[in-house]
Parts: structure tokens; sequence; C-alpha cells
């Protein structure tokens, strides 16, 4: 095994960040190679590896104590595990079980919203680049005005700019306090959404759009209230024929 801490380069903490793991096994299966091997070097009290594309190929040991996450660095960066070398690092923030075990419930779910937050300001960051690169590669591109039109067709109609369309997916709108919940059964009202939505920290009210089903927006006094809400509610059934509520944040 190696007997370098290259390549560590944030603060020492419980937490190791594995990656450069082999995309092809199994996560259960590398979930108890891990195991096995990281158990030398201390007490494991979790292990995180998904199955998801983005995370496939990386993995978190939490250990109970911040010597045993630099032992292991130290003895096990650039050991072989099914033929590719491991390249560790410590994690960039505690993990929810050190949160859990430091601390109490309260502090767990606080830590937890602020994660779920910064996931999705990065993702609301990444699609709000492609935007930006959508909108140059349209500018770039030969103008409409640059070309001959009839005047009989359109007149008086200007053209629409290209890139005006390029909006950010819903998917990835940075947190904001008001929810936009979509897909509800058509005899849903605001005491069945207040009842769902009601129960979350900061609860201001739940507002129905006049002459439309199935819509609605959700307000809290807080992000906060809004990332627990989206993060538990995005995904729930609804009503006798199941409908899968969608749960996004309002377009600012």
């Amino acid at each position: 095994m190696a007997t370098s801490q290259a390549g560590a380069l944030h603060a020492p903490n419980p937490t190791v960040y594995v990656k450069n793991l082999e995309e092809s096994i199994k996560v259960d299966q590398m979930k108890e190679a891990l195991t096995e091997i990281f158990s030398e070097y201390g007490n494991v009290i979790d292990l995180v590896a998904k199955k998801n594309l983005k995370a496939k190929g990386q993995a978190f040991v939490v250990f109970d104590e911040t010597e045993a996450a630099e032992r292991a660095i130290k003895e096990v960066q650039g050991f072989e595990l099914f033929e590719k070398p491991m390249v560790l690092d410590y994690a960039k923030t505690k993990s929810d079980a050190t949160v859990e075990r430091e601390g109490n419930a309260e502090e767990l779910e606080s830590h937890k919203r602020r994660r779920l937050a910064e996931k999705e300001r990065k993702q609301a960051a990444e699609a709000a680049e492609i935007q930006k690169k959508l909108k140059r590669s349209a500018a770039a591109a030969p103008s409409e005005a640059a070309r001959p039109v009839k005047a009989a067709r359109g007149s008086g109609l200007k053209a629409s700019n290209p890139s005006a369309g390029a909006v950010i997916p819903e998917e990835y709108l940075p947190p904001n306090k008001i929810l936009f919940v979509q897909n509800l059964p058509d005899n849903y009202d605001v005491d069945s959404l207040t009842s769902i939505f009601g129960i979350f920290e900061g609860f201001r009210e739940v507002r129905l759009v006049p002459g439309r089903t199935g819509i609605a927006f959700v307000e809290y006094e807080a992000e906060a209230g809004a990332i627990s809400a989206k993060e538990r509610t995005a995904g729930m059934a609804l009503g006798d024929e199941g409908k899968i509520m969608k749960v996004v944040y309002q377009r600012q």
C-alpha cells in the first residue's frame, strides 16, 4: 500500500472521500469490499456509495474519529481495488452520520437542509452556465435580420431572438421560499394541500390559481422550510389515481 497522503487537499475530518472506483462493480459488492479494507484503520460508522450515474465510481467512508481517517488516507492512497488505484481525500463537509453523532436531531436536520440547498444551487449554476453557452452560440450564428425576408409575410413583426427561449429547466431552479406544485388531483383544495405542506417549518399559506386546477403555490417564511418540503413531498402519489405530485421552486 502507498504510504503518502499525496492528493489530500481538504481539512482533516472523520470522512474519507474515495474516487476512481471501478464503475462496473455492483454497489453492494463495492461497499462490502470498501468496508473490509477501511475497517482495518478504525470504526466505520457509515459508508455511502450510490447507484446513480453522476455518483458512480465514488464513495464516502465515515469513521468515528479523524485519526482513523488520517491513517486510512495515508495507507490506502493509491491501493488498487478491482484493478483500479483508489484516490482518497477528506470529504469537503461533515457527513450526516458525523453530525448526528456529535449533535442532535435538530442539528442533523439543519445540516441536511444546508447540504440540499448547496446541491440545488450548484445544479442551478450549472444549468445557468449551459444557458449562457447556448446564448453565446445563438449570438454567434447569422442574424435573422441579415437574411432577406419577404415584406408581405410577417410585416410589422420583429424576428424573435433565438436565444430568448433559453431558460433554466424547472428542476434546476435555485432554492427560494415559494414552491410551485403541479399535477395535483382536481379535487385537491387549500385544506388538502395545507395538511401536506403545513407540517414543515415556517409554513405560511397555500395559494390556488383561480380558474386552474392541478397547480398551486406554497409559501414559507424562509428557504429552509421550502427546501425541507420539496425534498419530502416531490414525487408523492396523491388521490385515488395516484397522481405523482411535481414540486419545484417558483421561477423568480
